[in-house]
């Protein structure tokens, strides 16, 4: 079966292109002629069919032009996307890009106008049209920027130059060279390593060689081929394998005259393996088909086990795992599984022949909005992180569930509740623009009848505000209130006000906003709705506070702090620390408000919480400034850009905020002047997320002092065990070195990992490096002292 090559994303700071965990062989020419053609064109497509190595080519080609771009290379997967309207957001989310006003498409365009960088975009064919106007775009607009995609056809474009991705070379059978000479041909060496990977043991010998090359002609040197066919040395000699492939070959030479024989090749193979698996297997396969992207065992038991007939999907999995159809990710100690997109093609070409394509399609969605529904209800408690990462590992899923949910006409309240209950996912992950996409299609496509409708309408108008699109937000508002109010929800019209009472302060109308959402407050509390009694509470204290009030408003925001606490709660926790620091800076006490910002931005760090972090690095700014460490506010006024610009949310959208914005930024411009403001706020603007976080923190400045001895040393926050793996870790050991070194499990290793960046506020292992460094320094002062 499939021998896939699983990817890690190797994120900061030379772009984010995936990591090769098995050999590359051969492709020098390709690589050479990819390069070359960078030359002369903006555009390089990588054509072929499925299976050859495109993607594989792609990535090594940029991993070798990286260094020739000032911003690197960026890799973008669109083998998820069912809507082509989402390749835009796509990118942005990929890249952590975005534009600063405007369309999705404008917006990139703003922000990559200035960039030097090589962006890859892979499988493109099923979304063409969306990534040829794309890349026309970048090409006009972008002149620092090149594009190197994969697709089973050209894109199109103007000054697009394509490369035919060929086969690997094969030896010819007829004239078959001496055993020893089998590694002039790629084709026999990517065999070899493969069958290395799946039998330790195998040689190559003088009386295999023969049957190894042969064996490898007939595949026709696709990669893919290759891989699939190298797993069948578990059970087969290379003799047997040439052998059974080449009757299986003649079988079915006939049988697709219209496709090219390489395709006729790697379909042959597929279809052999297939019929080499159990028929249990064969089911499973097929139903797996289903999946958007990676799913986990508790899926592929829900979906693919049942039924009729029933399937053990635990003895499934493992099955077609160890056969290499499922290729099988590990993060964060979370197994997941994922098709190659060849056979979650092939899968699905089986659940239709077996007939049970919708069935599955509906079970697949009634799953995924079960799992939207629970993270709605359990929200509001201590494992929100953990359920950002669920999400976000299941977002091809979601996706795939809203868009079936939305194109199939009984499924309306499924797809209704889908999209709202999602809501504060999509705000925390930035992708506004992309709720927005679904909250208009799905309100387009389902009956208005559906009480579903209401809260559909209130969150659509909730994205308008936060995205300035204020003709849309009143009308939106008042449709959704005479609906709520014809049904008598109560705890709806409550929402409602809430957003209502939200719009009029965005718009300068403090009086009325603090009218509406007091009202608001009052129903939340009276029914007992605790995540509007905190949004409440939050937004209250911060309108009370910044109109003048800061008193009544540092109540209110204590208040929700207090709550937020009890329930274990991060997320509204961490705007009610943004907002006490906005007061505070109102009170003229910059100190203060510097705790709170930086409390705020641990939390929503914690999250990923573009938008909060966006708050915070704006708020944190104007701290400097009063702190007079002008060149630090520059540079974070800058950071603070480019995740305003990553969320597609600009301060200007609302009024209240964009006058004290832009006066904070003209203050701040005139203390440096013009030259200096820019060149700092440039270097702001080119910091990554997690870059412009550690700044703002001031991460190296505390490991600084760290590594200074102090007469009123902190007790050791470690334990014996955690200082032991805090050492290793500042070694650069592994998770899995640091088990093997200790004699302990990988998954306690990563425990303990993860409770040292806990207890001293880190985020990263170069952080704990830094403070290893620090206490060694501190410890070897401490021993020479008499």
């Amino acid at each position: 079966m499939v021998v896939s090559t699983v990817r890690a994303r190797v994120r900061e700071p030379a772009g984010n292109l995936p990591a090769d965990v098995t050999s590359f062989v051969g492709r020098r020419r390709e690589i050479t002629l990819t390069k070359r053609l960078f030359a002369e064109s903006r555009v390089v497509t990588l054509t072929g069919p499925g299976g050859v190595g495109k993607t594989r080519l792609a990535v090594r080609v940029a991993s070798n032009m990286r260094k020739t771009f000032r911003d690197k290379a960026w890799f973008v997967e669109l083998e998820e996307l069912d809507e082509g309207a989402l390749v835009v957001d796509a990118v942005i989310e990929q890249l952590g890009l975005g534009g600063a006003s405007g369309n999705g498409l404008n917006a990139l365009v703003e922000q990559l106008k200035n960039r030097e960088m090589l962006l890859v975009l892979d499988n493109c064919e099923h979304v063409l049209d969306d990534v040829a106007r794309l890349i026309d775009a970048l090409v006009r607009w972008c002149p620092g920027v090149r594009v190197l995609t994969t697709s089973r056809q050209s894109l199109g474009v103007a000054g697009e130059s394509t490369i035919v991705v060929p086969p690997l070379q094969v030896p010819d059978p007829e004239h078959l060279p001496p055993s020893e000479s089998y590694e002039q041909f790629a084709s026999v060496r990517l065999f070899v390593d493969r069958a290395h990977a799946v039998v330790p043991e195998f040689e190559v010998t003088e009386d295999n060689a023969a049957a190894l090359m042969r064996l490898c002609h007939q595949l026709d040197g696709n990669p893919l081929a290759i891989e699939l066919a190298a797993v069948r040395l578990r059970s087969l000699s290379l003799q047997q394998l040439e052998e059974r492939l080449s009757e299986r070959y003649e079988l079915l030479t006939e049988g697709r005259r219209g496709a090219p024989p390489r395709q006729r090749t790697l379909r042959a193979l597929i279809d052999w393996s297939y019929e080499l698996v159990t028929e249990e297997d064969r089911l499973a396969w097929a139903r797996m088909s289903v999946f958007h992207g990676s799913f986990d065992l508790t899926a592929a038991e829900h979906i693919v086990g049942g039924g009729q007939p029933s399937v053990d999907a635990l003895r499934a999995v493992h099955s077609l795992v160890d056969k290499s159809v499922l290729t099988r990710e590990e993060e964060a100690g979370e197994v997941r599984y994922r098709l190659s997109h060849t056979l979650r093609e092939y899968g699905q070409e089986r659940l239709e022949a077996f007939g049970e394509a919708d069935a599955l399609r509906r079970k697949h969605c009634a799953h995924y909005a079960e799992i939207a529904a629970r993270f709605s209800e359990q929200w509001l408690g201590p494992d929100q992180v953990a359920w950002v990462q669920r999400l976000r590992a299941d977002q091809g899923n979601l996706r795939g569930a809203l868009h079936f949910a939305a194109s199939t006409p009984d499924l309306g309240d499924t797809a209704l509740r889908l999209v709202t209950n999602l809501w504060v996912y999509w705000g925390i992950r930035g992708l506004n623009a992309e709720a927005r996409h679904w909250l208009d299609e799905v309100l387009e496509s389902t009956p208005h009848d559906l009480p579903e409708r209401v809260r559909a309408l209130r969150v659509s108008a909730w994205f308008a505000l936060l995205q300035g699109d204020i003709d849309r937000v009143v009308p939106t508002l008042e449709r959704a209130t005479l609906v709520a109010a014809q049904r008598g929800d109560e705890i709806e019209k409550a929402q409602l006000a809430l957003v209502s009472g939200l719009a009029a302060f965005f718009a300068n109308d403090p009086q009325r906003a603090i009218d509406q959402i007091t009202g608001a407050l009052e129903q939340f509390r009276a029914h007992r709705v605790a995540t509007g009694e905190l949004w409440s509470l939050h937004s209250l204290g911060l309108i009370k506070g910044l109109t003048g009030d800061h008193e009544a408003g540092l109540r209110l925001l204590s208040e929700c702090i207090q709550l937020c606490t009890e329930h274990g709660e991060l997320y509204w926790r961490s705007y009610a620390q943004w907002a006490t620091a906005q007061v505070q800076m109102g009170r003229d006490r910059p100190d203060r408000a510097e705790v709170s910002v930086k409390e705020a931005l641990r939390l929503q760090r914690k999250l990923d919480n573009r938008l909060g972090l966006a708050f915070g690095l704006d708020t944190l700014a104007w701290i400097a400034h009063r702190q007079a460490r002008h060149n630090r506010a520059a540079q974070l006024l800058g950071a603070a850009a480019t995740v305003w610009d990553a969320v597609r949310i600009a301060p200007g959208f609302w009024a209240r905020y964009a006058g004290a914005h832009d006066e904070r930024e003209l203050r701040i411009r005139a203390d440096l002047g013009d030259a200096a403001f820019e060149d700092s706020y440039e270097q702001g603007r080119r910091m990554s997320l997690s870059q412009a976080v550690d700044f703002a923190l001031e991460l190296k400045r505390q490991q600084a002092r760290s590594a200074e001895p102090e007469e009123n040393v902190h007790p050791m926050p470690l334990t014996r065990r955690e200082r032991q793996i805090a050492d290793l870790v500042a070694q650069g050991s592994t998770n899995k070195e640091i088990a093997e070194n200790l004699v302990i499990a990988q998954r306690t290793v990563e425990a303990h990992v993860q409770n040292i960046l806990t207890k001293l506020d880190f985020s990263s292992r170069t952080q704990i490096a830094g403070w290893v460094a620090g206490q060694r320094a501190s410890d070897g002062a401490d021993s020479t002292t008499p």
